[in-house]
Formats: structure tokens, sequence, C-alpha cells
């Protein structure tokens, strides 16, 4: 039987020795390849066909999904797994559209891996239970999300996008050319009116319902 030849793409060198060791314990499967950017990931598929992708998202030189997009155009007969520290349902969900075959956070079992694997290699998708579960809550309540979007100002907005984006508060007044003080106000109502408590949750409100583009 033709072993399952697989790439591992991972921007920490301890990460992919991990990945490696748990995938090499699985029957009929090899990996041929390791790569630490996305320019190398994509160098090494068209070196080595592989047959299946484990593809962390976040990766210099060429993010998960630039990779995935070239892939799934490229080699469409190649299969991707999305292998992520990120459960949101809304990167599960890009990450589907844009042609994964499969999505796993790094918190699964070894033995989540192997089914998932051998899911992905007989032409079926494999979404984590978990991960799915996060999906339809999401997808669920988007439409109330973004009627609660809809309430905000469009200084709110501007706000919200900018945090979102990783911008500092300092950073934000700059921007908008308004005072410290004044942002931390409207950093203050958005998460009252959101019922939101952190700035973190404030990204991934900004990220499901759809304010600024996951990367």
């Amino acid at each position: 039987m033709t072993p399952i030849r697989v790439l591992i793409a991972d921007d920490h060198a301890l990460v992919r020795a991990g990945i490696r060791a748990l995938v090499e314990r699985i029957d009929g499967v090899v990996v041929v390849g390791e790569a630490g950017k996305g320019s190398e990931a994509l160098e090494l598929v068209r070196q080595l066909s592989p047959d299946l992708i484990l593809l962390d998202i976040t990766m210099p030189d060429g993010n998960g999904f630039e990779v995935l997009d070239q892939v799934t155009k490229l080699y469409p007969e190649i299969r991707v797994i999305v292998l992520t520290v990120h459960e949101a349902g809304e990167y599960a969900l890009r990450a589907v559209r844009e042609g994964a075959a499969g999505y796993l956070p790094k918190s699964a079992a070894s033995i989540e891996l192997e089914q998932a694997i051998q899911t992905v290699i007989r032409g079926e998708r494999y979404i984590s239970p978990e991960t799915a579960q996060n999906t339809i809550f999401e997808v669920t309540n988007r439409g109330t999300k973004r009627d609660l979007l809809a309430t905000l100002s469009p200084r709110q907005r501007e706000v919200l996008r900018l945090i979102a984006e990783g911008k500092t508060t300092k950073q934000i007044a700059q921007v908008l050319e308004i005072s410290v003080k004044t942002v931390e106000t409207h950093r203050a109502q958005l998460m009252e009116r959101l019922g939101i408590h952190d700035v973190a949750g404030l990204v991934r409100y900004a990220i499901i319902v759809g304010l600024i583009d996951v990367e």
C-alpha cells in the first residue's frame, strides 16, 4: 500500500518536531518535508507533491491562508488540514470556504489527528467536534451580533476596527485625531453596548461580524 505523504508547515521548529513524532506513529503515513515559512511550504509542495499538508495559519512570508489559497488553486488533488491554535469558529469557516479538507486545533488529542488524516485522505472533510460546536454557535448568533453592530455609531465602528487591527489607544487617537481619553471612552461604551469585557473579546467580535479580515 502506497504510504500517505505528509508535509508539515509550521513556523515553530519544536511544534513541527512534535507533530512529526505523532504523524510518524500512524501506520501508512510518512512525513516527506517540513516548512517554517509560507513561501518555503509552497516550494516544497512543488518539489515533493505531498498527498496531505498539515498547515498552520500563522507563519511568516506567506500566512497559512495564502498557502491554502495557492495550493487549492494549483494543486487541487492535495488535501490540506489546518492545524492551529485558533479555535474560533470564524477561522474554521474561512478555512473550509477556501478549500481546507480539515480543521484541527493543536490542543486536540493525538488520536484525533490520526482520525483527521484518515478522514480527509478518504475524500471526506474533518472538523474537530469542539471547533464544529463553536462554529455552529457563532453562525447561529451572527445575526444577533450583526444587529448589535448596526446600533454602533460610525465613530464607534472606527474605534472597534482599529482595536481589532491591533492599534494601541495612543495610535487610535492619532489616526482619528482625537484624545486618548476619548478613545478610552469609546472603548468603554463599546464594551457596555456589546456586553464584552476585554479587548480580546472586541477583536473576536470584529472578526465574527466581518468588520476586519482574518489574517
